[in-house]
């Protein structure tokens, strides 16, 4: 082949590409992968779940040195917010993970143009490269995971220095006094938890009547208790007509999401995190031929199998979660059968979570979605109260609730909220994925003391035989 032919072209390097480029590599596969940014790592790692995690951390220590090391007879006076330093660190993070994927494409022999990709032909890709010129790249298959952007609101204009996105909230110089997040889902609670630790009066503005709607309505009302009792306010079944930028703060203008009057109120920033929509400007799939559905969503069959041969998509520019594990299996699966392998991703066992303290994780169906469908199920639920780890750590808010079938006991959906949902959820995660029922994850031993113990304890009660609650 020649320098700029392959067996593989993907478009964007995020996790899907990424993965999928790696994988591609090591099935012995001729692969590059075009990336609009300098950096790899899609939004994900650069201005997404990675730095927001760095963040989520710092602000963590911050707020138990500051209010939680006391009751464990730990006297910390003069603790001080070095709010600089703090970002330096989410950086070299950031930096370190798109530095060790580099090493990796190296080491799989995946080849990376920094420019953006279009489609041309099909089975070509042109490189509109960052350095300058163009490359055109021939493929036998072009797989697109340039995965998704800030859903707009009319009426509000991101600057990203008082009306932000989640990118500029990650780089805010200095904390404001006040903060309102418009979006009460993933992204909106954990940065909106992130500064109100670090001192902001955080508002979340919510159009529906419920936080985390995707979740089970039970974590969505223990989230809205855990975190208000941190001191976090909430405006649910509201809409925001306008936020208007000044020089010292933003005015928003509300009203009920059912129609009524309007109210107005102030802030030092916004948040705008309503959701994502996929992003697939300048790709060229209208005049290549590619469907999408009426929301933009690339259209593809079981396979990730676009309109046009050859061309495949996966990640947040298919219907779906937006999920960055989502998109990684699903561009394994499709490299491992463009290699002649088999590829298959589980869309029923996708777990979820929202990485506030509490953490609240979900993976399966939730309550509404059952009841929804006409499935009979039965529910198991143990708080963490009852956790002798929990009470051990100080930490015990939330519950562990299990919904099994009530005729076969098969395990339905798993839902969490307390001290690292995120973790004890691939429990129930692994259980699914072997078709378990209530009772094998009853019947498996857990070690004393450790918070899964919750789970256990969940899964007897499926039953109506918890022993410690």
């Amino acid at each position: 082949m020649s320098d700029n032919t392959f067996d593989l072209v993907i478009i964007g390097g995020g996790p899907g590409g990424y993965t999928a480029a790696n994988r591609a590599g090591q099935l012995g596969l001729s692969v590059a992968c075009v990336e609009k940014r300098d950096t790899l790592g899609g939004t994900c790692l650069n201005v997404g779940c990675i730095p927001s995690k760095a963040l989520l951390q710092s602000s963590e220590l911050y707020e138990e040195a500051q209010h939680g090391f006391e009751a464990h007879g730990i006297k910390a006076t003069g603790v001080k917010l070095d709010l600089k330093a703090m970002l330096a660190r989410k950086d070299a993070v950031v930096e370190g993970l798109t530095k060790g994927i580099a090493f990796l494409f190296k080491k799989n022999k995946v080849k990376h143009f920094a420019g953006a990709g279009r489609i041309t032909a099909k089975g070509q890709v042109t490189v509109a490269l960052n350095a300058g010129g163009e490359d055109v790249l021939t493929a036998r298959n072009i797989l697109i995971c340039t995965g998704s952007e800030v859903m707009p609101i009319p009426g509000v204009e991101v600057d990203e220095k008082r009306i932000v996105s989640s990118t500029g909230a990650l780089e805010l110089p200095k904390v404001p006094k006040s903060l309102v997040v418009i979006g009460g889902g993933y992204i909106g609670l954990e940065l909106g938890s992130v500064w109100r630790r670090l001192g902001a009066e955080v508002t979340v503005v919510e159009f529906l009547d419920r936080l985390v709607p995707g979740m089970d309505g039970e974590v969505s009302k223990t989230m809205k208790r855990v975190l208000g009792k941190q001191g976090m306010k909430f405006k649910l079944s509201t809409k925001v007509i306008s936020a208007k930028a000044g020089k010292s703060n933003v005015t928003l203008t509300l009203e009920p999401a059912k129609g009524g009057d309007s109210e107005t109120m102030k802030a030092d920033v916004v948040l705008l995190s309503v959701g994502r929509r996929p992003y697939t400007d300048g790709l060229g799939l209208d005049e290549i031929g590619i469907a999408r559905d009426e929301r933009g969503f690339i259209t593809v069959d079981d396979h990730w199998k676009t309109s046009v041969d050859g061309i495949y998509a996966i990640g947040d520019v298919i219907p779906g979660p937006m999920l960055a594990h989502k998109a990684e299996d699903e561009g394994v699966a499709v490299v491992e059968m463009l290699a002649g392998q088999s590829g298959h991703v589980n869309y029923d066992v996708i777990p979820g979570v929202v990485y506030t303290w509490p953490e609240a994780a979900t993976v399966g169906r939730t309550e509404e979605q059952l009841k929804e469908a006409g499935v009979e199920y039965k529910a198991g639920k143990a708080a963490f109260a009852a956790n002798s780890r929990a009470r051990a750590n100080g930490f015990t808010d939330g519950f562990v609730k299990i919904l099994a079938d009530a005729k076969t006991d098969q395990v339905l959906g798993v839902h969490v909220v307390g001290p690292d949902a995120g973790t004890i959820v691939h429990e129930a995660a692994i259980a699914m994925e072997f078709v378990a029922s209530a009772e094998d994850i009853a019947r498996t031993c857990h070690a004393h003391p450790t918070l899964n113990e919750t789970v256990k304890e969940a899964a007897l009660a499926v039953d109506g035989r918890p022993l410690n609650s």
